[in-house]
């Protein structure tokens, strides 16, 4: 008995120790999981969740370097090709650069696609350092719900042709609330659109509306405007067709009289051609002609214009491309011109 108490108490103490010891053990903490960025494949290439959330997002933008000529360039190299000229400066070219960077935010909802995009450019030039504010611009900034759309973007007159011949709106940004209905072949929208700068009165309202079907190669665009500041309209065809080995388009405006969306011309008719010679090179000759232009006194006159041109597109590389255009103009009681420009692009 004494020997069978003697192990049972040393296995006991044994026990004791071994608890003792199991209670003051250090267990190190596992580290927390790490929440790597996970594509998003919902709305196209390009967009990541943002970590803890089910936001996805997309960073683009450019990098371009450009050189510009024609008559007074340097002081109008934001709107080339302007009928009427700008006469405060004395150089025909100019070489600039642009950095452009987008952000754009997308989530599901029981409403349709909810979608924040905000893009940004900034212009560098030798006299970046003068203070003007047109060097540093906010391109776009808008929310989406569905079809609905409030904020400051490019409205449908912004669309124009391929290449750089054709001039077909006044002003393409406005802060304006638009619903647009996209039933795939056939898309129909409105926009309330205020017109600060643009017409004779500032903070005007404007009102636009279009028409849109595709079927096939073939695309038509039926879009009007009207300026409630000086009770004028406007109102533009686009047609588009895949031809052979390229694309032709046609437009055309009529205005009542000069208005924000349209004052160049009481009437125009533009066309191209984009001929895509290989996979990398592109050549896109145009035409505009003017009726009836602008004559400076919020009406339309007797002179006509035309110009003519041609626009060279070269993919370097992916994401590197070179763009040359070189256009012509003539307008009654006016010199002629020669204008365009060499770009150098770094698309991301």
């Amino acid at each position: 008995m004494n020997i069978k108490s003697l192990l049972l108490g040393s296995a006991a103490a044994l026990a004791a120790v071994s608890g003792a010891q199991a209670a003051d053990a250090i267990v190190a903490a596992e580290p927390e999981p790490m929440e790597y960025v996970r594509v998003c494949d919902a709305f196209g290439t390009g967009y990541f969740y943002i970590p803890g959330t089910e936001t996805c997002l997309k960073i683009g933008g450019f990098i371009r370097v450009q050189g510009s000529f024609g008559r007074d360039e340097a002081d109008s190299r934001f709107d080339q090709g302007a009928l009427g000229g700008n006469n405060q400066s004395t150089s025909d070219w100019d070489v600039f650069s642009r950095a452009y960077i987008s952000f754009d935010a997308k989530s599901d909802t029981e409403y349709g696609t909810l979608t924040g995009f905000f893009a940004a450019e900034f212009n560098a030039d030798n006299d970046t350092d003068s203070g003007d504010s047109d060097f540093i611009d906010v391109d776009e900034a808008y929310i989406q719900l569905g079809g609905f759309k409030a904020g400051f973007f490019y409205s449908w007159w912004d669309k124009g042709l391929n290449g750089e011949t054709d001039t077909l709106g006044n002003f393409t940004e406005f802060n304006s609330l638009a619903y647009l209905y996209d039933g795939g072949t056939f898309q129909a929208g409105i926009s309330v659109d205020e017109l600060e700068g643009a017409s004779t009165k500032a903070n005007g309202v404007g009102v636009a509306g279009i028409v849109s079907a595709t079927l096939g190669g073939v695309s038509f665009d039926l879009l009007g405007g009207f300026d409630t500041e000086v009770e004028e309209g406007a109102i533009r065809a686009l047609l588009s067709a895949d031809l052979g080995p390229g694309v032709f388009q046609v437009a055309g405006i009529w205005a009542s009289d000069p208005n924000a969306y349209w004052a160049e011309s009481e009437w125009t008719v533009a066309a191209s051609y984009r001929f895509n010679a290989t996979d990398k090179f592109a050549i896109t000759p145009g035409a505009q002609y003017f009726g009836s232009l602008n004559d400076g006194n919020n009406g339309f006159g007797n002179d006509d214009a035309w110009r003519v041109g041609v626009t060279a597109d070269y993919q370097v590389t992916e994401g590197l491309a070179t763009r040359l255009s070189v256009q012509y103009q003539d307008e009654d009681n006016g010199d002629d011109e020669v204008f365009g420009f060499l770009r150098l692009q770094r698309d991301f």
